[in-house]
């Protein structure tokens, strides 16, 4: 088999987008010869690099209506348990995810062989957010029993984490993350740079898996591929 393509998905668990692609790429780390690395960044300093302001749907009643039915049927399609907030907006863009991606990303950085911990971190939250409502903005909401289980957290794994997501160390390596993702032409998120024959192919959403895999030389089975099942 040739070397694995590096595959490298920028992502923040504030995007309910984000999450469909997370899913599918993680489905076909194990199905296409790629080398997947996750890379936690942060959607706020992307829309303020990349100065697309954004607009409430409620303000166009018609735009709210149909994004919400959109990703109800991305949710099926994808088999995803997306279950938009009460208030999306609200939680996307006046709460916002900056605490909870520094958390992300010093699970990453104390993790050590592997990607495990922080996949289930961060699907945990996305669970948190996109499907039970809850906060992921405060200390208390990042210590809850089912991020521990499905991440192999202890306490101390936990409290260890979220000192160092305060850290000078963390807040620059999320902002680095953040800054490469605009570099490569990121507007928003989930964004996915395959790195082909030498370049970089960026690719912007969850709608773009077939073209994708035509760039990398593979073959798109589906939001499910046969031969791996969703973590959900």
């Amino acid at each position: 088999m040739s070397s694995k393509k590096v595959i490298e998905l920028f992502y923040d668990v504030v995007s309910p987008y984000s999450w469909l692609g997370f899913e599918v790429m993680c489905r076909y780390r194990n199905v296409w010869n790629i080398d997947l690395k996750l890379r936690p960044a942060f959607l706020g300093g992307i829309m303020k690099g990349a100065g697309n302001s954004p607009k409430s749907p409620g303000l166009v009643p018609n735009k709210f209506l149909y994004m919400t039915k959109d990703l109800n049927r991305l949710a099926q399609y994808f088999n995803v348990p997306i279950q938009p907030p009460s208030d999306p907006f609200e939680a996307m863009f006046d709460k916002g995810s900056l605490a909870a991606m520094r958390f992300v990303t010093a699970v990453q950085e104390r993790e050590t062989g592997g990607d495990e911990q922080v996949e289930c971190v961060s699907r945990e939250l996305w669970r948190r957010i996109w499907s039970q409502d809850k906060d992921i903005t405060k200390p208390e909401s990042l210590t809850e029993v089912n991020i521990k289980l499905h991440a192999g957290l202890s306490n101390r794994d936990i409290e260890e984490a979220l000192a160092l997501a305060t850290s000078d160390k963390i807040k620059e390596k999320l902002k680095k993350a953040t800054e490469e993702a605009l570099g490569h032409g990121s507007f928003g998120f989930p964004v996915i740079l395959c790195h082909v024959n030498g370049g970089k192919e960026m690719f912007f959403g969850s709608d773009r898996f077939e073209l994708m895999a035509h760039c990398i030389g593979e073959k798109w089975l589906g939001p499910q591929p046969k031969e791996v099942s969703a973590n959900l």
